[in-house]
């Protein structure tokens, strides 16, 4: 071992590699910032790399950008299902998500809101924003699964209801609200309630939606 890493590790302070501590700068800057708002310059100054270090890394900003949500996404993933584990029913496992958000925003984890902001950011048909939608569609299709382990009716009607409340939230987190995540838990409830079978005033399934909508447009109200 070279004299410089051997005091280093002798210091206990060896440095992460290159790769790693831009990753952890770019999650915190374009957390706080915005993807767009943040140039490579700025993240480049902020991880202490040379620039060709940064491109020999990530070859482009997108690149970057997509490595950077895949992480949250990973984190996210990894946190709400440990939750599921700990849950003692299925209700309470659908639920688990909210006791994850609220613990971040408590935190002021503004990257919570990261995949709303690359899609407003970027757009459906930029290749980022497909990559966040493709994440979201991940997360709903959990949520599908675990509605149907619950015996909920029309269970991805029920992931997509979910979801908005989820970016309901994160939305409302934006504006100062601390208690979103709460608030939004409360009516997650009333949600499963109304997808049990049977329950009178539950919610249409997809087909009957779509039936009802093309009938709207046939007499021109839709």
């Amino acid at each position: 071992m070279m004299g410089g890493d051997a005091g280093q590790a002798g210091r206990g302070a060896v440095r992460k590699p290159a790769k790693e501590r831009i990753l952890e700068t770019a999650y915190g800057l374009f957390a706080r910032g915005g993807v767009r708002a943040v140039g490579i310059d700025e993240i480049i100054a902020h991880s202490g790399v040379a620039k060709a270090t940064f491109y020999r890394c990530f070859p482009s900003k997108d690149a970057l950008v997509l490595a950077y949500m895949d992480r949250w996404y990973q984190v996210r993933h990894d946190a709400i299902e440990d939750a599921i584990t700990h849950a003692h029913a299925p209700e309470d496992a659908l639920l688990a998500a909210f006791n994850v958000l609220d613990d971040w925003f408590s935190r002021g984890a503004a990257e919570v809101n990261t995949f709303l902001h690359v899609v407003i950011e970027f757009g459906p048909e930029h290749p980022l924003g497909q990559a966040a939608m493709a994440h979201l569609a991940n997360i709903r299709g959990r949520l599908a699964a675990l509605a149907e382990g619950a015996g909920l009716e029309d269970p991805v009607g029920f992931a997509w209801s979910f979801h908005i409340l989820t970016k309901g939230a994160m939305v409302a987190s934006i504006e100062g609200d601390q208690r979103a995540a709460l608030r939004a838990r409360a009516l997650a409830r009333a949600l499963i309630d109304l997808h049990r079978p049977d329950t009178p005033g539950r919610p249409q399934s997809q087909q009957e939606e779509d039936d009802e909508v093309k009938v709207l447009r046939k007499h021109g109200r839709g």
